[in-house]
């Protein structure tokens, strides 16, 4: 349910801009942003900093996409994201006991502490090349082509890193000692 929480803003995009243009999926998205938020709000009472700073982003960027008429700004604000999750997780790394891929998934696996900062340090790596990435096709492709990247380049990008990710862990991860008599 929460993945599908978190995509919404972007598959709407991609709906109102196939069905209008830009900036009406422009206003789409920050509208759904906005309800995504809310609704994490009243399911949880409780946000996470990056669903706020995301929120910011779209608002701040997709504002001024609207007010200035300019739909650069819009295609910024995945590469700003994507920036500051890359430096998000750079950050954990110094920051506190536990980086943030070991805060995600370190209730269910155990693993070394280097496997913990390896697996931090390629999610930098996915998140800063993310954002070029998105550079790249944003300023040597058209709107179309932009928007097309922006719904399946992306998703298949992390959806290929994620698998690329389980195949590294599934090396790492030790079978549970049998206990007793078992």
């Amino acid at each position: 349910m929460k993945i599908l929480l978190d995509f919404l803003p972007i598959v709407v995009f991609f709906i109102a801009y196939k069905m209008f243009d830009i900036y009406v999926a422009t206003a789409v998205a920050i509208v759904a942003s906005v309800v995504q938020v809310g609704f994490t709000w009243w399911k949880t009472r409780k946000l996470e900093g990056m669903q706020l700073a995301t929120l910011a982003i779209i608002v701040f960027f997709g504002g001024a996409t609207l007010l200035l008429e300019d739909e650069m700004f819009i295609k910024w604000k995945p590469t700003v994201v994507n920036w500051l999750f890359g430096i998000a997780f750079l950050v954990s790394q110094f920051v506190g006991k536990k980086t943030l891929v070991e805060h995600a998934m370190g209730a269910n696996i155990q693993l070394p502490h280097s496997i913990w900062t390896r697996l931090n340090l390629s999610w930098v790596v996915f998140f800063i090349s993310l954002g070029f990435a998105n550079l790249y096709v944003m300023y040597n492709f058209d709107t179309d082509t932009w928007v097309n990247f922006k719904l399946f380049g992306m998703l298949g990008l992390t959806i290929a890193f994620v698998v690329a990710q389980g195949l590294y862990l599934g090396r790492h991860i030790k079978d549970p000692e049998p206990k007793g008599g078992e």
